[in-house]
This record gives structure tokens, C-alpha cells and sequence, in this order.
């Protein structure tokens, strides 16, 4: 990575994808950095570049004013020296696709999405390698709520790459205020992690619309870390990555934050709203309702039983509703902690 051995260099930061976490990333890198944002809407970024807003994600916080956005994808992409991507997993392929004429060959690339490509069952980091190979790859993940970040609020990331360096210099670019970021080499873990964290939290959300109560709710989370980190390990990722900030960190406030997407589908499905109902009306992603259905097939991989993710999926696809799950689950035999179920 140039500029690794060179702490106080302002970097030239493209963040792809203008939704609540983009767009903070963006602000984040843009406190000491030349940060660009692009997005497809040009509307909204004429009013991030003239109002300093993000209405349609963010609409209570100012932006910085040296935060640029564009909607020109050539513009955005042929003088970045670091390249972050930030949209769902169902557009990541192709959006890396469209900037790849324009990507250096040396950056080091950055995602944020957690999430599966459906098809292939790829974790991010892995599309990445596969379109633009031969650069640095990373994952910045955690448990990290857009808003309260906007509003100053501490929180902690963690940025994954194998290349100890290149993730001390990463971590300059983004660590900034209360804003703190941790290094760590299991990508596979941290990936799965949060990825993972999604399902689980559509479960943890049924458990709010059925108004189960907070007992139900915990156990669903505790199993729910149990059954992420079996899986994550059988794939290559390590326990301890799922006790941090990429496993329990993140899975707790997914499952638990007003502000979560997954955990709103879910108190949405457990009230018995048809989920395309529930769809129709975010203007974001739920990755959660996407990944599930690869969840399911990485299990079946590597021979792990996943009783929650089972369920949800099985809400997910229509063929069960959400008491109906939870009457499954609870009526499983309970055997060792260790066991699933």
C-alpha cells in the first residue's frame, strides 16, 4: 500500500455507496483525509456537495464540508488510493465491475457490506479478489449503528486484512475522535461474523413483535452466537474473532438497537406482516433476508446445524410464521450447551 510507512499523508479515500454507513464512513475518512462519496443519485449528491446533507439516510446530521459527492463513477474512482464499497451484496459484483476500468492496481479495496453473494455463497472480500485481483483487501466491520456514530457517540471497529501493515495504515485512515478501530487478521471470521449477526437478528426481532420478552429474546441471542460461531469456525475463522467486536460486538447491537434493519424485519414478521409488505417500505437494505438463504447452504457444506438460521429461513420463504418458529425452536430437546439447539 503506498503511503503505508507515511502516517500524516492525506489519502485519497472513494467510498461507493451513499447509504447511512457509507456515507459515515465517508465523513469519518474526510476528517484527515480527501474523501469522495459517490452515489447513483444525482439529486442527492448535488445536496451533500451544496447542503452538506443526506437527506433520504441521514437526514438529521450535517456532513463535513470537505466530504465531496459525485454521481460520476469514472470521477469518483480513477484517483483514489484507497477504494471503499459500501453497497448491498446483491449490487456489489456489478459495482465493482463498472469501477474496475478505473481502479489503480496497487489500492488496497475496502468492504463494508455485510453480507453473502447469493449465488456463489462469497463473502465480500472474496468478490473482491475475484474482480480485481492482486490488490490489498479488507473488511471494516463491527458493531457500528450510522446514527449514533453521526451524532459523536464512541463506538469501535475492526478493520480485517491478513497484512498486519496494510491494516495499521487503514487503520489511520479511518480511526478518527471516538471513532476507534482494531486490527485483525481473521477476514474469514470477521466477515462471517457479520453477515451471520443478520439472521440471527431477524430472529432476535420476531422474538420483539411476538412480545416474548427479554428472557426469550437473550436466549435467542446467546444460541444465536453459538450457532454463528460453529459455522464461522467449520469455514476457517477463529472463536475468539466471535467473542469480540466482530461476533458478540456486533451481534448484540443488531439484535437488540432500534436502529437495526435485520431486527426491524423480524419485530415486523413476528407482528405477521406479509414480508414483501415489510420490504416495500425500507429504503435499505436488510442483508439479513438475502444471506439466509446461503446461510443454509454453507451448513449444509460443512455439516453444521443451524436451528435458528432454520427457522428464519423458513419464515423468510413463507413456509412458517414467526410463532410458529419460535414454538419450534422451544420445543426442540434441550441437551449440552455445547450441542446445537
Amino acid at each position: 500500500m503506498q503511503g503505508a510507512q507515511m502516517p500524516n499523508q492525506r489519502m485519497k479515500v472513494t467510498v461507493l455507496g451513499a447509504g447511512s454507513w457509507g456515507t459515515t464512513v465517508a465523513a469519518l475518512a474526510s476528517r484527515k483525509n480527501d474523501a469522495t462519496l459517490w452515489g447513483r443519485d444525482e439529486a442527492l449528491m448535488r445536496e451533500i456537495n451544496d447542503d452538506h446533507k443526506n437527506s433520504k439516510y441521514l437526514a438529521d446530521y450535517d456532513l463535513p464540508k470537505r466530504l465531496r459527492g459525485t454521481s460520476d463513477l469514472e470521477a469518483a474512482v480513477r484517483n483514489a488510493q484507497v477504494l471503499v464499497v459500501g453497497v448491498p451484496s446483491h449490487a456489489f459484483r456489478a459495482t465493482l465491475e463498472a469501477a474496475k476500468p478505473f481502479v489503480h492496481p496497487w489500492i488496497p479495496i475496502v468492504t463494508l457490506t455485510k453480507g453473502l453473494e447469493a449465488d456463489s455463497m462469497l463473502r465480500m472480500t472474496e468478490v473482491i479478489k475475484d474482480v480485481l485481483p492482486g490488490r490489498p483487501v479488507a473488511a471494516l466491520t463491527g458493531p457500528n449503528l450510522a446514527k449514533e456514530i453521526m451524532a459523536g457517540q464512541a463506538a469501535a471497529s475492526v478493520i480485517a486484512t491478513p497484512d498486519l501493515e496494510v491494516a495499521e495504515a487503514l487503520q489511520r485512515v479511518f480511526q478518527s475522535g471516538l471513532f476507534r478501530v482494531y486490527i485483525n487478521h481473521d477476514v474469514i471470521g470477521c466477515e462471517m461474523g457479520g453477515a451471520l449477526k443478520n439472521v440471527i437478528a431477524i430472529a432476535a426481532g420476531m422474538a420483539e413483535g411476538l412480545s416474548v420478552g427479554d428472557n426469550t429474546r437473550s436466549a435467542v441471542i446467546a444460541r444465536g452466537l453459538a450457532e454463528l460461531t460453529r459455522l464461522g469456525e467449520a469455514m476457517g475463522g477463529e472463536a475468539a474473532t466471535f467473542a469480540g467486536l466482530a461476533g458478540l460486538g456486533d451481534l448484540v447491537a443488531t439484535c437488540v438497537s432500534k436502529q437495526s434493519r435485520n431486527r426491524y424485519v423480524g419485530e415486523q414478521l413476528g407482528k405477521g406482516r406479509p414480508l414483501q409488505d415489510i420490504l416495500d417500505e425500507m429504503n435499505m437494505v436488510a442483508e439479513g433476508v438475502k444471506t439466509v438463504a446461503s446461510v443454509m447452504q454453507l451448513g449444509e457444506q460443512y455439516g453444521v446445524d443451524l436451528p435458528i438460521a432454520n427457522e428464519v429461513h423458513k419464515v423468510i420463504t413463507g413456509e412458517i410464521i414467526g410463532d410458529r418458529a419460535y414454538r419450534g425452536l422451544f420445543a426442540m430437546q434441550a441437551g449440552h450447551e455445547a450441542e446445537p439447539g
